[in-house]
């Protein structure tokens, strides 16, 4: 009897919380119902083509163009807004839109929350697949606002020009534009390759917002001589690219993140058979390496001179079959 006196109580108290914001949005609407309604027309009548940032060239643009009936207008984008056109009899002073795009320095209003402002956009761009995974991605648990990287009112939005949407993506993530610059690197800063090649900013079902499920998938794109399946798989690669690569840019050949003999030696400990003999380097040529024997052998520093295909071998090596799990030709 008791838990059931209970369970009644919370019930009234949850219905009495849901009932006071319904009231109090009636009134709201009721407030403003009796305003006429307004269009483009009567919003650039004051944010003409003195305002700081462009507002007309939206009128170039996708968003602008009147033809198409799936286009928006401000209204769709920043809310019925009435209060902001003809004033609030209960508040002093000019409102402010329903939905502020924007920041304190470049608005006479303060800017809305981000989800406020994602939800204008989302009215329509949520049905793009693109998009699909934008709640609970890195960016939007951020609070990431879509024009933090997109301009809205300009005809050439930067993020979406392969030539300039690293300059977007750079100016939060600093370590990739350092890494971009370095003498091994993919061709973003010459504009053959963009962020958004291998990464989805709106989010993925995979890790680091890449654009398929995998890292490895993702660099399958394009290096697809390293997919296989080979006979001899060399399981880091298998496993991940980024293993061995840094993708943004190293300073060593291949976007490698140090150098071989070093790299492979993260894995491979030097090799039991092969001992530097102090008497055999006083007699070899600088850099030469010995054999347990003695004999010096004359040899470039790195691993892939002899191991070739480090990715994978089809190498069946008939005359000496263990020779097929060292990735030869």
């Amino acid at each position: 009897m008791k838990l059931s006196r209970k369970i009644l109580a919370l019930c009234a108290l949850i219905a009495a919380a849901c009932w006071v914001p319904a009231a109090s949005a009636a009134e709201e609407a009721a407030k403003t119902a009796h305003l006429p309604p307004f269009n483009d027309k009567t919003c650039t009548k004051c944010h003409d083509e003195g305002e700081t940032k462009p507002i007309w060239s939206i009128y170039r643009a996708k968003h602008g163009v009147r033809v198409d009936a799936r286009a928006p207008n401000c209204q769709t984008c920043h809310g019925g807004s009435k209060k902001h056109l003809y004033g609030d009899p209960d508040v002093k002073g000019k409102q402010a839109p329903d939905v502020v795009f924007g920041s304190r320095k470049k608005s006479d209003f303060p800017p809305s929350e981000a989800s406020a402002q994602n939800a204008s956009c989302l009215t329509c761009h949520q049905k793009d697949a693109n998009r699909s995974h934008w709640e609970g991605s890195a960016h939007q648990s951020r609070d990431l606002a879509c024009i933090s990287c997109h301009e809205i009112h300009t005809y050439n939005d930067k993020v979406r020009d392969k030539r300039t949407q690293a300059e977007v993506c750079f100016t939060c993530h600093k370590e990739q534009r350092a890494q971009i610059n370095k003498p091994s690197h993919h061709p973003l800063a010459e504009g053959k390759m963009a962020c958004s090649d291998c990464h989805n900013p709106h989010g993925t079902a995979g890790t680091k917002l890449m654009k398929r499920d995998s890292i490895n998938e993702t660099c399958y794109t394009c290096h697809m001589e390293k997919r296989g399946p080979f006979v001899h798989n060399h399981e880091p690669v298998n496993d991940d690219c980024s293993i061995c690569h840094n993708p943004h840019g190293t300073t060593a050949e291949s976007m490698l993140k140090m150098r071989a003999p070093f790299l492979c030696q993260t894995c491979h400990t030097p090799h039991g058979a092969v001992q530097p003999s102090l008497a055999g380097q006083a007699a070899a040529a600088p850099g030469a390496m010995t054999y347990g024997s003695g004999a010096a052998i004359t040899q470039g520093r790195s691993c892939m001179n002899c191991h070739t295909l480090v990715h994978g071998s089809n190498n069946p090596s008939l005359t000496d079959p263990k020779n097929a799990q060292f990735y030869f030709r």
